[in-house]
């Protein structure tokens, strides 16, 4: 018997050793397939232009996208691109002679947030103070495109294309109208006069406190986008440009690229084809029918060939995305999975710091203090920590910031939104209106509670309530301590009010500007280290061979993907769809899923858009569970 399962198992062993070589030669001659046939992807040589074709979003964390996904088409069409990846391929090629030029196509570019788009301004600032030229190229530039092209030394436009300069700002989607509509009662638990997350669900409009801080922290914004586009490019006449857009769009007779020309903003008018012509001069020609036309380095193969190794000893835990409880890859900040990483990391690797960088709006209370007690926990072992904030740093993203011996931030992060908040709807009014109602018996104060189909009863209410004031205490407290002020004071700057990173100096809530550079050097010197020789050890999930073969073959396939809109009008259709989708997106996780929040839902639109699917039109898979969830409760 003993040797029949022997026997066996040697079967079974052999079987599964057939079916993974079976998939490595299916997938790698797919993979074949895909490069052969793929048109657009640029030829690589030994030498030529930079290429970064930003087809979707700059992010500190891209998502883990199912490598099955990636081959199936079903991923998501909107790309997503590391800053830290752009930032190494810029340094590098600064001293490269094998880089002859950068080239940025930004034709399908979506943003990244102003955190993000200045970091690599300085990187591209660098590669011309080097006497390397910068080109990029679009159809449309708005907002996050022009921050990163105004950098440039030629800024080239489609002739039948514009530049857009919208600003922050715009409307919020506010449901106190279909609340009522369909009978439902929003039981609002929060503290903070300026927490304004849970304003939609019992508001048609924003409160003068909303609209006050909003105000404030848009026109922040907006002015250190001014001023960074001054100092990259003193010669655009850009205040008489947004000023009056009528004018400008009069004056042209509607000829958009003209008008952005005639305004400085751009330095050549020309299609791809000329654009093309203009870099082969500088890099190179190439002539493989399936390039770009000039001599190509790839981003991703440069990127992997100049990579350090992750062997440092100041430790990066990265928290990226909406915080959330449980587990979860790259792109979502799950507090287990975050939590673990970093522990892991502390008991195999000789780390002397920690850095922590932050670029997340916030979410679960539960997951954010799984991930400060991890941080916390480093502390003990006598690592000094270094808060590290991106384009958004706020509620969660601030309560996991506070273990930090220092914080920096940028005069553009979003911080701050000190506050807490819970949501749960109940539906005794909608089921009153099919003569449905509730009764029964008690034999405490709460049994039954929270009854959300007969309505909550005031005590359920108030213990709810109380117990956000109490977290709330709890937030003050962290903070006060952290950054030595008294809960009262702390108490008059939260309120759940969100700040610009200039005015969160000024409040003592961060400690000084700088990006991740700085922050890695400021720990060194916290651990008594060299700064200039200590390197950073990046803490994240490494992914399997299989794995990391699949989603390249992945990536190769996701190449033959249209682009994103290039037109103006497209561009913003996707944006007003996404934006859309997003503020249902919140409504539903807030009514779904509720718990006691500290999240920043207005902090989103200061970030990178969220992703769109490539196997329909964008949106369409979140689209069909949200619009779902809206439809059955209209009816």
């Amino acid at each position: 018997m003993a040797f029949l399962k022997a026997a066996w198992r040697f079967i079974r062993g052999v079987k599964d050793v057939l079916v993974l070589c079976f998939l490595l030669l299916f997938f790698g001659t797919l993979f074949a397939i895909l490069s052969f046939a793929n048109g657009e992807r640029p030829a690589t040589a030994h030498s030529g232009a930079l290429y970064l074709d930003l087809n979707g979003v700059v992010t500190e964390q891209p998502h883990d996208d199912d490598p099955l996904s990636l081959l199936s088409g079903s991923a998501p069409a909107m790309g997503e691109y590391r800053l830290r990846d752009i930032i190494t391929a810029l340094d590098a090629a600064r001293t490269d002679d094998h880089v002859k030029a950068v080239v940025l196509d930004l034709d399908g570019f979506m943003g990244g947030g102003q955190v993000a788009i200045g970091r690599i301004g300085k990187a591209l600032d660098a590669v011309r103070a080097a006497h390397k030229p910068v080109l990029t190229f679009a159809t449309a530039y708005e907002d996050d495109g022009y921050q990163l092209a105004a950098h440039a030394s030629e800024i080239w436009l489609n002739p039948i294309g514009g530049v857009a300069i919208m600003g922050p700002g715009g409307a919020n989607l506010y449901y106190k109208g279909l609340i009522e509509k369909l009978g439902i009662t929003a039981n609002i638990y929060r503290v903070g006069t300026y927490k304004s997350a849970v304003e939609p669900f019992f508001r048609a409009d924003q409160s003068p406190e909303a609209r006050t801080a909003n105000q404030a922290l848009a026109g922040a914004i907006w002015q250190n986008w001014l001023d960074d586009i001054g100092h990259a490019r003193p010669r655009a006449k850009l205040a008489a440009y947004v000023r009056d857009p009528v004018g400008v769009a009069t004056a042209a007779a509607g000829d958009m690229a003209k008008a952005a020309q005639t305004a400085g903003l751009v330095d050549r008018v020309g299609d791809s084809t000329s654009f093309a012509k203009r870099v082969a001069e500088l890099a190179g020609e190439n002539s493989d029918p399936r390039s770009t036309g000039f001599a190509t380095l790839d981003l991703d193969a440069y990127v992997k060939a100049k990579a350090p190794a992750n062997e440092g000893e100041i430790g990066v835990l990265t928290v990226s995305g909406e915080i959330i409880d449980g587990e979860g890859g790259g792109g979502v900040a799950a507090g287990d999975s975050i939590a673990a990483l970093l522990r892991r990391a502390l008991a195999e690797q000789d780390l002397k710091a920690l850095v922590v960088r932050v670029d997340s709006p916030g979410g679960s209370v539960l997951a954010s203090e799984k991930i400060r007690s991890a941080i916390m926990e480093a502390k003990a072992q006598g690592l000094p920590v270094v808060a590290s904030m991106g384009n958004v740093a706020a509620s969660g993203g601030y309560w996991i910031s506070t273990p930090a011996d220092r914080i920096l931030a940028e005069p553009s992060t979003i911080t701050g939104s000190i506050g807490v908040f819970g949501i749960l709807p109940s539906f005794e009014g909608a089921l009153a209106k099919i003569g449905i109602t509730s009764d029964g018996i008690r034999t405490t104060p709460l049994s039954g509670e929270p009854n959300v189909l007969g309505g909550v009863s005031p005590e359920f209410n108030k213990v709810a309530q109380l117990g956000v004031e109490d977290m709330y205490r709890r937030f003050v407290g962290l903070v006060a301590r952290s950054r030595h002020l008294s809960p009262a004071r702390v108490d008059s700057i939260a309120q759940g009010r969100v700040w610009d990173g200039g005015t969160a100096r000024q409040l003592k809530l961060i400690d000084g500007f700088g990006g991740i550079d700085e922050a890695i050097t400021e720990a060194a010197k916290l651990a008594k280290l060299d700064p200039t020789s200590a390197r950073p050890f990046y803490i994240e999930p490494e992914p399997d061979a299989l794995t990391t073969f699949l989603r390249s073959i992945g990536k190769q396939s996701a190449r033959v993907q249209a682009k994103l809109p290039q037109d103006i009008l497209g561009r913003q259709a996707l944006r007003q769809h996404i934006w859309m989708m997003r503020a249902v997106s919140d409504a539903a996780t807030m009514v779904q899923y509720g718990g006691v929040r500290a999240s920043c839902l207005e902090c989103a639109a200061y970030g990178a858009p969220a992703r769109t699917m490539s196997n329909q039109a964008p949106g369409r898979v979140d689209d069909r569970s949200l619009l779902a969830w809206l439809g059955a409760l209209i009816k």
